[in-house]
């Protein structure tokens, strides 16, 4: 291997590291909070990335009529709660909160596919689109089961993933596709080694996204009860702060960098609707490293991530995904030798 050589993959590295730094930071946020490992991450940015490709052939995104599909779901969960609970009074805010809020981005995308739309509010468009789609599936699915097991929410995550597979199958069909890049040109690093701009942009976008998270969670009230409900959910509860209403804050959280994350990988690589698996896999191995809880090892671990799949891709492409998934073996060894084994029965009453 040639110094050229590494510095190509090395390159491509931290291109594939900026991807899955978004992806772990958005794990890591909503773990944290709900304790939920959210799979359906991965198949939240394909989706974004297929709406993109949608805008760009004339079509209307299938995902307007995913979002709105959800929508009516939660809007039925929400309802039987409300009824169950003797407060029917609340219905209509439920439904307007559940209902016709999420069509909001609807409205925008069915708007943005018309003729004549500049691309960058295609790209807008296709990030708002999917902002909906983490909140609703946690209103359905999650919010009932809040107290569950860890294990219990995990199970239920990984079903969540197989049915949207199956429902991405269906809104888009088996076909890929591939977006124009969002910029243009080539940046030169000197002695003829040049750099295109779409990797310049998804390294400068996951530097950016990573610092107005930072300051998100260091300067801003919703930042700061987000980080105490992850500290201490019973704590936060006691000082009135609502789990239920910052874990939904986490989901769209993560939801918006799902969406950026589809929009900024789409013009490298072709999107299938089960593209975001090995996606958010990945980005699970970066999470682990940072122990499902700190958001500087896991930005440090996604970069390892993306360095190690580069050049492993280059010595065996058949065994890249292996190589970067052994990763997991020699953290969690250290982690389970270095951490203090407590029951997770004995944890809750601790707490």
């Amino acid at each position: 291997m040639t110094w050229d050589v590494a510095l190509i993959l090395g390159v491509d590295g931290l291109a594939n590291g900026a991807v899955y730094l978004l992806a772990g930071l958005g794990l890591v946020l909503i773990f944290s909070v709900t304790r939920v490992v959210f799979v359906p991450f991965g198949d939240i940015a394909a989706f974004a990335a297929l709406s993109l490709a949608a805008f760009e052939t004339g079509r209307i995104p299938s995902t307007i009529a995913m979002v709105a599909v959800l929508a009516a779901l939660a809007v039925l969960t929400e309802v039987g709660s409300l009824l169950r609970r003797g407060e029917a009074r609340r219905i209509p805010k439920a439904v307007l909160a559940w209902g016709l809020l999420p069509l909001l981005p609807c409205l925008l995308a069915w708007l943005a596919a018309r003729p004549g739309v500049p691309a960058t509010a295609h790209v807008a468009a296709a990030v708002l689109l999917v902002v909906p789609i983490a909140p609703l599936l946690a209103r359905v699915v999650f919010q009932p089961i809040a107290d569950a097991s860890a294990l219990i929410l995990l199970i239920v995550s990984l079903a969540l993933h197989f049915l949207l597979s199956g429902l991405g199958l269906l809104f888009f069909g088996p076909e890929g596709s591939r977006t124009q890049p969002l910029v243009g040109g080539t940046f030169a690093l000197g002695d003829g080694f040049t750099v295109s701009g779409q990797i310049v942009l998804m390294v400068t976008s996951a530097i950016v996204l990573s610092g107005l998270f930072f300051l998100m969670f260091e300067r801003t009230v919703a930042g700061k009860a987000l980080r105490a409900t992850a500290v201490n959910r019973v704590g936060a509860r006691l000082v009135g702060i609502r789990p239920a209403r910052t874990a939904l804050l986490a989901y769209g959280a993560a939801s918006l960098l799902a969406g950026m994350i589809g929009v900024l990988i789409a013009p490298v690589t072709t999107m299938y609707y089960d593209s975001g698996f090995i996606i958010g896999l990945k980005a699970f191995v970066a999470a682990i490293i940072g122990g499902l809880v700190s958001f500087p090892i896991t930005a440090i671990g996604a970069l390892a991530v993306g360095l190690v799949e580069s050049f492993a891709s280059f010595w065996s492409g058949a065994l890249k995904d292996v190589i970067v998934f052994s990763l997991l073996i020699p953290v969690l060894m250290l982690r389970s030798f270095l951490s203090r084994h407590v029951e997770e029965e004995e944890e809750e009453v601790d707490q």
